[in-house]
């Protein structure tokens, strides 16, 4: 790592790690929180960012159940913060796969690989884990391991120490990099742990900044810590929906930041390492709320759509006068777009031809598309789910 280009940041301090040729130089992130100066500028942003957000807050009071969006906005996280690390799926294929079907001929992205899906879908599991295990253990060193235990448990990088911090130096930088001549080298493990301890701390303490400034600190520095061998940027960019939730900036699990950092990966990457080389908090902080505002923005469209989409099936679905497990089915797509009769069988204790009779009714409505084309083992896919989600 070239420590000239680090020696004079005001975000941290470099150290020398090793003696004689094996040496190399090392960057610890100051503790949180910073000095900063929010500018006039830098306010406007702010404001912009959380009147967006506040909107986004008071969705709930708008839409009849707003959970319904939840899991389609969870896939389209994994897919975004899966592809800023070159891991290429889609929101079709995730669904497909997580309902059995590892391949679906003619649907989604070309050249989609079963183990790039199945990391994406391990990031569903772990931000899912996150989310419903905050109550009994709120955001801490220990939930941060159980995300990275089951963001990497069972892949191709389970050489990654799954849910175990590193033990040894790690370091960021281009194919056949070493420690000398890498992009960054983060804090060595005795030093690693102390930043860590200091930002759990950080995490549940008060500061004179906003919480959405605060979200902004924290992300930094968790990936200028870079605590894990594999899988940081992923549960860096998954921590942000917990902590909005844990810091009650949102009641529900709608805002991700992975789809705007994946729109502007270059930016992203080189104002996280701005942050480091020189200390330059205003535009990284500008940057990420920039994105806050855009992303808040484009949930409530996605949400509304999806409002709009309840709408279209549950009123004709009532004046029908169908069964009840009808209409939980139709609940059911915004959890699991992709179905089949067995699973409907299983799910709703109905009959297979009852399964099947009412699989066919919503396909007659527009409601699913029966994709396989065969005459056994047929899918139906719900698209105006999977359409919002992508």
């Amino acid at each position: 790592m070239d420590a000239e280009r680090f020696r004079n940041s005001a975000a941290g301090r470099l150290i020398r790690v090793g003696r004689g040729e094996e040496a190399y130089w090392a960057f610890v992130p100051h503790d949180l929180p910073p000095d900063l100066d929010l500018d006039d500028e830098l306010l406007a942003v702010l404001a912009e960012a959380e009147r967006s957000l506040g909107e986004l807050k008071s969705l709930d009071r708008t839409m009849s159940d707003p959970r319904l969006s939840v899991g389609p906005f969870i896939r389209s996280e994994a897919v975004f913060s899966s592809r800023i690390e070159g891991i290429e799926t889609d929101v079709v294929h995730l669904y497909a796969y997580e309902a059995g079907q590892p391949s679906l001929p003619g649907l989604g992205r070309p050249g989609v690989t079963e183990s790039d899906t199945w990391e994406a879908l391990n990031y569903v599991r772990a931000l899912e884990h996150g989310l419903e295990h905050m109550d009994a253990l709120p955001v801490s060193l220990r939930l941060i391991r159980q995300l990275h235990l089951r963001l990497m448990g069972g892949t191709i990088r389970a050489r990654a120490t799954p849910g175990e911090f590193r033990r040894s130096q790690n370091w960021i930088g281009g194919p056949g990099s070493t420690l000398r001549d890498a992009d960054f080298v983060p804090a060595p493990p005795t030093e690693m742990h102390s930043a860590l301890d200091a930002l759990e701390k950080y995490l549940h303490s008060d500061d004179q900044y906003p919480p959405l400034v605060r979200l902004a600190l924290t992300h930094y520095q968790f990936e200028a810590i870079h605590p894990f061998i594999d899988g940081n940027g992923r549960v860096g960019r998954m921590l942000l929906p917990l902590l909005l939730l844990h810091w009650e900036l949102l009641p529900l699990p709608l805002l991700y930041l992975s789809g705007f950092f994946q729109r502007h990966q270059d930016e992203y990457y080189e104002l996280l390492i701005g942050v480091s080389e020189t200390g330059d908090w205003k535009a990284w902080l500008a940057f990420f709320l920039r994105g806050v505002a855009e992303q808040a923005n484009g949930a409530m469209t996605r949400a509304k759509q999806l409002r709009d989409v309840v709408t279209a099936w549950r009123t004709p679905l009532r004046e029908a006068g169908l069964p009840s497990w009808m209409l939980g089915l139709a609940d059911v797509l915004f959890e699991t777009p992709l179905v089949s009769g067995q699973m409907v069988q299983k799910r709703f204790g109905v009959s297979h031809p009852a399964a099947m009779t009412g699989l066919r009714h919503l396909e007659d409505m527009d409601i699913l598309r029966e994709i396989t084309g065969g005459q056994r083992n047929r899918l139906y896919l719900a698209t105006a789910v999977v359409k919002t989600a992508e």
